[in-house]
């Protein structure tokens, strides 16, 4: 195992990782955070009501999360919107959700019970897809010969090639990777992230093998998407 230095943080460094996690350690915080995991921007009332609070009590804990830097706003006439600043948070929120303890739910309602099993199904991990619909089709694709994560995380010629056939083009020449491990929070393995989960989702929405859940980041994998996910990479049904 490699070594690693770990120095006091007492000013020397330059490094105020408290200053993080204090932002994140307020539950409504971390609410916010987790809602707008999807990349889409939200208004300062519609996260009030997801979390159920008071728009001023929100407006305060997002102002916290604009000036720590993991929110950015957008300001559209009289309307404010939110969203996550980049990758980088996006990625720090689900590894830090894969790594919180469970915690038996309790819905509210039969919508909130609903709206928790469609995001475990198949949700936006912001330009991907994640939950058990994402493991299949990343089981599928490495039983497949098409993708392997040894020794390095990235497509087989046999998955270039597959990807070609079906269109696809993955974004090169970027600091982000081809294929990236992301870790499942909800599942607890890794689904397909990085430039290829990317370009399949996208790919996947336009040609309307999935489709979004109303205003949430919960996905639907339609009746076209499953026989394609059938017919590309042998998804059963029931996997889906």
């Amino acid at each position: 195992m490699r070594d690693v230095d770990i120095e006091r943080s007492d000013g020397d460094v330059g490094v105020d990782l408290a200053a993080v996690a204090r932002l994140l350690a307020d539950g409504t915080r971390a609410a916010f955070c987790l809602a707008l995991l999807d990349g889409r921007a939200r208004t300062a009332g519609e996260l009030a009501r997801h979390a159920g609070i008071a728009r001023s009590t929100a407006t305060s804990h997002l102002n916290l999360l604009v000036g720590g830097g993991l929110l950015v706003e957008e300001r559209h006439g009289r309307h404010r919107y939110l969203r996550v600043a980049d990758r980088r948070v996006i990625e720090l929120i689900e590894s830090l959700a894969e790594l919180a303890p469970r915690r038996p739910a309790r819905p509210r309602s039969l919508s909130g019970s609903g709206r928790r099993r469609a995001l475990a199904g198949a949700r936006l991990c912001y330009d991907h897809p994640a939950g058990s619909v994402a493991l299949a089709i990343t089981d599928a694709m490495i039983g497949r010969g098409l993708l392997a994560w040894e020794p390095e995380p990235g497509p087989t010629d046999a998955g270039s090639a597959w990807l070609a056939e079906l269109g696809i083009t993955v974004p090169s020449g970027s600091r982000r990777p081809p294929v990236r491990a992301c870790l499942d929070w909800t599942e607890r393995r890794p689904h397909l992230g990085g430039a290829m989960g990317a370009a399949l989702c996208a790919h996947a929405l336009t040609v309307g093998w999935i489709t979004r859940i109303g205003t949430t980041r919960a996905l639907a994998v339609t009746p076209a998407g499953r026989r394609a996910l059938h017919d590309h990479l042998g998804v059963r049904a029931a996997d889906l």
